[in-house]
């Protein structure tokens, strides 16, 4: 059943519940109202009831997570929600923040900061003024409907999500039959060519393609998304790699002060690789 209305409580909120409702804003169109659901509400499926509730119950539409015992694996509102719409696995294997969501909101930070193995002050460093005011405009919302500022945005930043994951397979297979590996002295790269008509996304899934691939990838050439050329970019921070080192080429419009990214209008594959073989240590 398609809900009418997406419920979830007032007061503070956090990210897990602000992206859940995201989705299920991107996937339904629906209104957002922030109160407690009645018994009612928890009984209507065309009423979904995100991050409050006590029930977990997707048949209808209850997605809270905070009756679960303390022992089980930490789970959060956007957890059951991914579950639910058949995409929790992919998000947990290609969207690296998802994990430490899931902790943040289950856990707290301070178990949090101990699991990853930092400071719990580090927690708070990596810390967005973007996230704190769009969790703050939600918060003060008691009900927000088509064509109000943050509903749209959530819709926004849900539709990207779903698009993103959807669409992720699908990509990796065209990476597969496009990307060519490059040996350049003893490093190996990955080269994805310029392909008419590749859909939109698909460059951006590179470097899961590569992490997947299982092959010792020190960079990445692919086309520039901001013009007609290449950039060429370390892979996991690869040290080996230096793209200052190519600063002074004629072809070389940008190069990172810190070494990691260049970008060249040349699209002629010996080229890039010479420009690959001048940014080695």
């Amino acid at each position: 059943m398609t809900p009418h209305t997406i419920l979830s409580h007032p007061g503070s909120a956090h990210k897990d519940d602000f992206l859940a409702c995201s989705l299920m804003v991107a996937e339904h169109g629906a209104p957002i109202e922030r109160r407690d659901p009645t018994p009612e509400d928890l009984q209507d499926p065309g009423i979904c009831v995100i991050d409050v509730g006590g029930e977990h119950d997707p048949e209808r539409m209850n997605f809270d997570h905070h009756q679960f015992p303390p022992e089980q694996a930490p789970a959060c509102a956007l957890s059951l929600v991914l579950k639910h719409l058949g995409l929790y696995k992919d998000a947990r294997k290609f969207c690296p923040w998802l994990e430490t969501a899931e902790w943040l909101d289950a856990r707290g930070a301070r178990r949090t900061a101990k699991w990853l193995k930092i400071d719990s002050f580090v927690v708070a460093q990596l810390s967005s003024p973007i996230d704190f005011s769009l969790l703050r405009y939600f918060a003060q919302q008691s009900k927000l409907t088509e064509g109000d500022m943050i509903w749209e945005l959530m819709r926004d930043i849900g539709s990207d999500l779903l698009n993103y994951l959807r669409s992720l397979r699908e990509n990796l297979t065209t990476l597969k039959t496009h990307v060519v590996f490059w040996k350049i002295g003893d490093l190996e790269i990955a080269f994805l060519p310029r392909v008419e008509d590749m859909a939109p996304g698909t460059a951006e899934a590179l470097p899961m393609f590569v992490r997947e691939c299982g092959r010792s990838i020190a960079g990445i050439v692919s086309p520039d998304n901001r013009g007609v050329g290449f950039g060429l970019r370390r892979f996991d921070d690869d040290l080996r790699l230096n793209f200052m080192q190519v600063e002074g080429e004629s072809d070389v419009h940008f190069a990172h002060r810190q070494g990691f990214i260049a970008k060249t209008s040349s699209n002629q594959s010996a080229r890039l690789q010479e420009l690959l073989t001048l940014s080695l240590r």
